[in-house]
């Protein structure tokens, strides 16, 4: 079965072309990190593997049997990598402004969302300010890999000054750090309302 990575890795490219460009061209008050952080809210796995199921390309995919029984329609990863490869079809057939059209129809009011609020995605910086601003030092992670090389979890924990502050799981040690980062965000803001209190 022919693999579809050179399409992924077009697909990619045009995707943070796109998104870089609409953010540059609609939001001239928007500082150079904060369009960074905009296009990396929505430049990611877990983004493309909502828009996938939301237009449900699990059904259509040509799967290996190891892959499909173990769930590989459902993926994550998957089905990110499909959204990149099918940008990158449409890139080749219809030009720029066709593939534009469409990511900015699946991605506009992601797009917003993260300009909103662009450090709502990233966990990891959002939880490194708060623990340096209150004293308590640098986060650190710890990963562990579970599972066949097909269907490889990560499960990541998070630790402040030797204090366990929060865990996640995800299909890319990225991921897992991110929701773990997240968990923790949660963590100290229930230690604050609880100082509060």
């Amino acid at each position: 079965m022919p693999s579809n990575e050179r399409l992924e890795f077009l697909g990619d490219a045009v995707l943070g072309l796109v998104v870089a460009d609409h953010t540059f061209r609609n939001h001239p008050e928007l500082a150079e990190g904060i369009l960074a952080k905009v296009r990396a809210a929505v430049v990611n796995t877990r983004v493309l593997a909502e828009i996938g199921a939301e237009i449900d390309v699990g059904p259509s995919l040509r799967l290996g049997r190891g892959e499909d029984l173990s769930g590989g329609r459902e993926k994550e990863s998957i089905l990110a990598d499909t959204i990149e490869a099918i940008l990158g079809a449409v890139y080749l057939d219809g030009g720029f402004a066709e593939v534009q059209r469409i990511i900015l129809d699946l991605l506009a009011d992601r797009i917003e969302a993260a300009i909103a609020d662009p450090g709502e995605a990233d966990h990891k910086s959002r939880l490194q300010e708060e623990t340096v601003r209150l004293g308590r030092g640098v986060p650190r992670y710890e990963v562990t890999a579970r599972g066949p090389d097909h269907a490889r979890r990560y499960r990541a924990t998070v630790y402040v000054a030797d204090q366990h502050l929060g865990s996640g799981e995800g299909q890319s040690k990225k991921d897992a750090e991110q929701e773990a980062a997240r968990a923790a965000c949660g963590t100290l803001c229930n230690e604050r309302e609880g100082k509060d209190a």
